[in-house]
């Protein structure tokens, strides 16, 4: 598989990477372990070289991500997050550096390793001023601890006050062809500064695959409940997004989650998206998405194709909204 490079500081990861959340976290019952790890191997088999967990994800996520990867840990990029109270994502924020301190520690234990190769912030705490937070991170970079610093959901003024005292190798957020808001002032801010992206959720959550109607039922603990843009009405109204996408993957014999892991490469030689799956067969096509390759007019096509539709709901409630830093 491709690699590229995010950031100036030589951090290179396979051009997709795999989002572990799933795997233990948010999309309702649990898989069993064995499974997990099975799903975190085969992604390494195919050439992905780019893994991301977090504290938030649970304890058991980043020990099965360490078990998964410790026969090959010299060759992968693992990527942890810190930065909720209690390491619980609905606690609030937590980025004072003890804290941070405290989460790598108990990171570098769970992950079976002596060093986190990309550390972010998972959400910026506006309690504790962002230069303390980069600064935390930088003492670990010369520790030996942390390779290279990221944050998630940043927005472009915290982005630059952390880069100024810390280099940002990679912003983690939300985008794909259904959330285009990170071009609006993101984007040229990391072009501006040399930060790679790593967008989660390139595919909808799940919703992009075309796997997913106004019919679908989700388990009860399935995070999905709760957003607004998956209700059953929202779901009936962007279905014809998933139509439009499912056309133009039919003219590429490629699938609609090919062509929005296709179009999100063809962005930026800078961006590398973590799709997440529990499915073997998810992971091919996913992996199958690395060599689409679409041309200046393609893009074009989808873009203006997708211009004229609007696409219904919040991407979260209220509650969580506000934790996203703006």
């Amino acid at each position: 598989m491709e690699k590229r490079i995010l950031g100036t500081q030589g951090l290179e990861v396979s051009a997709l990477g795999l989002g572990c959340m799933g795997l233990s976290f948010a999309y309702g019952a649990q898989i069993e372990k064995q499974h997990a790890i099975k799903i975190i191997r085969e992604a390494y088999e195919h050439g992905i070289t780019f893994f991301d967990t977090a504290e938030a994800y649970g304890i058991a996520n980043e020990e099965l991500v360490g078990e998964a990867l410790s026969p090959f840990r010299k060759e992968v990029v693992i990527a942890t997050k810190f930065g909720f109270k209690d390491g619980k994502a609905f606690n609030g924020q937590d980025s004072r550096p003890e804290n941070i301190r405290a989460v790598a520690e108990e990171s570098l234990r769970r992950l079976k390793t002596d060093v986190i190769d990309l550390f972010y912030q998972h959400r910026v705490d506006q309690n504790v001023p962002m230069e303390d937070v980069a600064g935390t991170v930088k003492d670990l970079i010369q520790e030996g601890k942390v390779k290279y610093f990221g944050l998630s959901e940043a927005g472009a003024s915290s982005i630059r006050k952390a880069h100024a005292v810390q280099p940002v190798s990679a912003l983690q957020s939300e985008y794909s062809i259904w959330w285009r808001e990170p071009e609006l002032e993101i984007l040229p801010t990391l072009e501006e500064l040399g930060i790679g992206f790593v967008p989660f959720s390139p595919l909808g959550r799940g919703f992009l695959t075309g796997a997913i109607t106004e019919s679908t039922s989700f388990e009860e603990n399935d995070f999905r409940n709760t957003l607004p843009r998956f209700s059953e009405e929202n779901r009936k109204a962007n279905q014809k997004l998933v139509d439009l996408l499912s056309a133009i993957a039919s003219q590429k014999q490629a699938t609609p989650a090919q062509i929005a892991l296709g179009w999100l490469l063809a962005q930026k030689p800078w961006i590398a998206p973590i799709p997440g799956t529990t499915k073997s067969h998810r992971l091919t096509e996913n992996i199958g998405g690395a060599s689409i390759k679409l041309s200046v007019e393609d893009i074009k096509n989808i873009d203006d194709a997708f211009a004229q539709t609007t696409i219904q709901g919040d991407r979260y409630p209220a509650q969580l909204q506000k934790a996203v830093d703006k």
